[in-house]
């Protein structure tokens, strides 16, 4: 990448580098056009979209994915009226670089013709939405505003929707050990792709060498999509299990990649374009989950067709679920890095108080065993550190002539534990109100 890159900027590019910020800059562009290496040359020959780049590097959330868009938008509006992104910015002011009124009338007019365009091409409005910011931010860089007569509607035309757990299993049955870990990151975890590319070993060393479940990781603010704030999520035993066999398989190496050294700063998961340990691209998780969404038959293999499953489904399915087993939204929403008005209070409780709201809820994508009752309540009695057999044992010496009839024998020992657990929780209530 490196190579390819020093390439892109050959001396004929009127920018070059000349501080670290640039370099910075530089590092950037590059980075945000890893699909595109043609975007790079692009930018690099239009003074205005390295500004464009600067302001969202410098002002915004530094998204690569945002660079791409907004630089493609510019590049496809700009072929369309024939002219480049310098020359629209000159051409929209007069000779002492001020912004002329008649000009930027003109390119409003065309702007509209071109959103004509984009919908003539049947794109939905949320993208048509997406292209015309790209532009105009590009023009508000330059100090020039561009604006269109009516708003644009954002109308959502494709709603995706979340798998079902029959779904994410039949995915998981095609996938290898590598795409098994992806799906239940997604599913387990609720992470976006682009967040989950960029997880260290470091991220779950902790739990996972200490075998504790679930396996809590902490996302800092960094590698989120808008870097706004860290939050925390968890994995399932589902997801640990096949983690710990990914990781192990790249110990002992393949045919393609030899073994592999784990350490802290060890990408989660790999790149396999490459003999050496680099992280994969969010754009190749993408692929491996569409790819294992066709082979399974659940989504159309004809080009330009929309569907209502994709990666971020997978997300989605973290917190239908979650919903589903009644966990309140906000917990569910901070799991998520979403931002939410009880961020720090929820934050402030601690990381046990959250894994053990996930441990309870049960989060999986097998079907689950049905627990007996008392079996549940046994569980839950033994975490508040009372013996639940010592207790059903000490209540029946203390009843020893009672009949004992077999239809309320589960009944009572339901009732006995019931009872026993709420006077501890109450003592516990009493306690914590004294201290």
């Amino acid at each position: 990448m490196k190579q390819e890159a020093v390439t892109l900027l050959a001396p004929q590019h009127p920018w070059q580098p000349q501080s670290k910020a640039d370099q910075q800059l530089y590092d950037y562009i590059i980075r945000g056009c890893h699909r595109m290496p043609s975007l790079a040359t692009y930018i690099f020959d239009n003074l205005s979209l390295v500004e464009l780049a600067r302001y969202l590097l410098r002002y915004r959330s530094g998204s690569e994915a945002t660079l791409q868009l907004y630089c493609y938008s510019v590049q496809r509006f700009c072929t369309w009226a024939n002219l480049t992104p310098d020359q629209l910015l000159r051409n929209c002011k007069d000779q002492d670089g001020d912004p002329d009124s008649k000009a930027i009338a003109k390119y409003n007019k065309l702007l509209d013709e071109y959103v004509g365009e984009l919908q003539a091409e049947q794109m939905v409005p949320g993208a048509v939405k997406s292209y015309i910011k790209g532009i105009k931010s590009l023009c508000r860089c330059g100090g020039v505003r561009l604006e269109l007569p009516y708003r644009l509607s954002d109308r959502a035309v494709y709603k995706i929707r979340a798998p079902t757990p029959e779904e994410l299993q039949t995915l998981l049955d095609l996938a290898d050990l590598r795409g098994k870990v992806m799906i239940l990151m997604l599913a387990t975890g609720g992470f976006r792709e682009g967040t989950l590319s960029k997880l260290k070993y470091r991220h779950v060393k902790h739990d996972l060498e200490a075998g504790i479940v679930p396996l809590h990781i902490h996302v800092e603010a960094e590698i989120t999509k808008g870097k706004y704030h860290d939050y925390d999520t968890f994995l399932n035993q589902e997801a640990v299990d096949c983690l710990k066999l990914y990781l192990q398989a790249r110990r002992h190496g393949t045919a393609k990649t030899p073994p592999e050294n784990i350490h802290d700063e060890s990408p989660l998961i790999r790149s396999q374009t490459s003999r050496f340990p680099v992280e994969i691209h969010e754009a190749a998780i993408y692929l491996v989950i569409n790819r294992l969404y066709r082979l399974a038959g659940l989504i159309s293999k004809k080009l330009g067709r929309r569907n209502n499953l994709c990666v971020h489904s997978i997300r989605k399915y973290f917190k239908s679920v979650l919903l589903a087993l009644k966990v309140q939204d906000d917990y569910i929403d901070y799991m998520m890095g979403h931002t939410i008005s009880t961020y720090t209070d929820i934050q402030m409780r601690g990381i046990d108080f959250l894994r053990g709201i996930y441990h309870a809820a049960g989060l999986s994508i097998k079907p689950r065993l049905v627990v007996n009752k008392i079996d549940a309540l046994k569980e839950i009695i033994r975490a508040w550190g009372m013996n639940p057999e010592e207790i059903l044992t000490r209540e029946a010496q203390a009843k020893p002539n009672a009949t004992i009839i077999e239809n309320e024998v589960q009944n009572n020992q339901i009732r006995e534990l019931s009872n026993a657990l709420r006077s501890q929780m109450l003592k516990a209530i009493r306690e914590e109100q004294h201290a």
